[in-house]
């Protein structure tokens, strides 16, 4: 074990005999009979093991009992991490130091015990493609790999910068040889090796040629603001997860999460929605022919907001092993001038085969 306090959280002492570690009741721990262990505290950076932390303490002048005694006790508090000495693979010094608030935050929020580096490790490995190039399009492809993951890929026709002036409508990607619409050599892109410095704009990676591209299916598909249902169509064929986000007429959609075989998809939500419209199925015909309305009702806000959730729901799909409660069966929906996210359930449509036996790798029918 290379123990090290839980990054993240400030150390504070209560009084001469009480140290606390974190500020918030909600993350921190409090120790009392802790006097003269400050000294042991500053040893937990995790450049060392627990043999090395005792035999610094005792240069110090602790005795090794009672410093073994207090590593004890703020491991069972939790307060401890254990970082493994190549928990972080061959990642460049730099990119971790960029990366140590996802490594903190993962430690806190997701109770890792090794500093985030399983997590770390799931984004790095994991590869992403955006679809679209709306508002929050551009956003979201620049903060995945802001939160560490190792490929994102956008496609989708150009669109100006959000800021930048003009308008940026949501409009449907052509198919590319990398995409299940068009079986061919998946895996375009190239990856992008560092957080951009303007999130939005700096992240997006137009594909390169076919024959340079590594043979590598995406682990998930965003598609940001298109009404087009080939794209999501192949993608449930050929079994690749995909989330859905939008945002237009001042409201963010975020969800569902399909995946195939095992929860509802888009033709079910429309299915759904045409039981209680029948116009639906000819207004997402039109829909499908043209672009949105220009200028889109997104502003700034409203695109972050979905940006930042649509992210949330795919690091949590990556972080969980292909899975994110929230918005599988479900969409997040942000109604402005609210600021609630409220859930919506939808269920597997029973008109709807995506949840034919053959979708499911290794089923039998019946």
């Amino acid at each position: 074990m290379r123990p090290a306090l839980k990054p993240g959280l400030l150390p504070v002492w209560r009084n001469r005999d009480t140290v606390q570690i974190g500020i918030d009741p909600r993350r921190a721990v409090a120790l009392t009979g802790m006097r003269g262990a400050g000294a042991l505290l500053r040893l937990l950076d995790g450049s060392r093991d627990r043999v090395q932390v005792l035999a610094a303490a005792s240069d110090l002048g602790m005795d090794a009992g009672a410093a073994d005694r207090v590593l004890s006790l703020l491991a069972a508090a939790g307060a401890l991490d254990d970082c493994p000495a190549s928990g972080y693979g061959a990642l460049p010094a730099g990119a971790r130091a960029r990366l140590a608030p996802e490594l903190a935050t993962a430690s806190l929020a997701r109770g890792d015990a090794d500093g985030g580096a399983r997590t770390l490790a799931r984004r790095q490995a994991a590869r992403v493609r955006v679809h679209g190039a709306s508002r929050a399009g551009l956003w979201i492809a620049g903060m995945l790999p802001a939160a560490g993951v190792g490929l994102v890929i956008s496609t989708g026709p150009a669109a100006p910068r959000p800021g930048a002036g003009g308008s940026a409508g949501p409009a449907a990607p052509p198919p590319d040889p990398g995409s299940p619409s068009n079986p061919g050599p998946p895996g375009r892109g190239r990856r992008t090796p560092r957080a951009p410095a303007e999130p939005p704009a700096a992240a997006i990676q137009r594909p390169r040629s076919p024959r340079s591209q590594p043979r590598r299916r995406p682990d998930l598909v965003i598609l940001a603001d298109s009404h087009r249902r080939e794209l999501p169509a192949a993608l449930v064929r050929h079994l690749v997860p995909h989330l859905a986000a939008a945002a237009v007429e001042a409201i963010g959609v975020v969800g569902p999460l399909v995946l195939p075989g095992r929860s509802a998809c888009l033709r079910c939500l429309d299915l759904a929605r045409a039981e209680r419209d029948p116009a639906w199925p000819l207004i997402l015909a039109q829909l499908s022919a043209q672009a949105s309305a220009d200028p889109p009702a997104c502003d700034t806000v409203l695109a972050t907001m979905v940006a930042a959730e649509a992210v949330a729901q795919a690091l949590a799909f990556i972080d969980q092993g292909g899975w994110a409660a929230a918005v599988t069966n479900g969409t997040l929906e942000l109604v402005l001038p609210g600021w609630q996210w409220r859930r919506r359930t939808w269920q597997p449509h029973p008109q709807c085969g995506c949840r034919a036996p053959g979708l499911i790798p290794g089923s039998a029918s019946g």
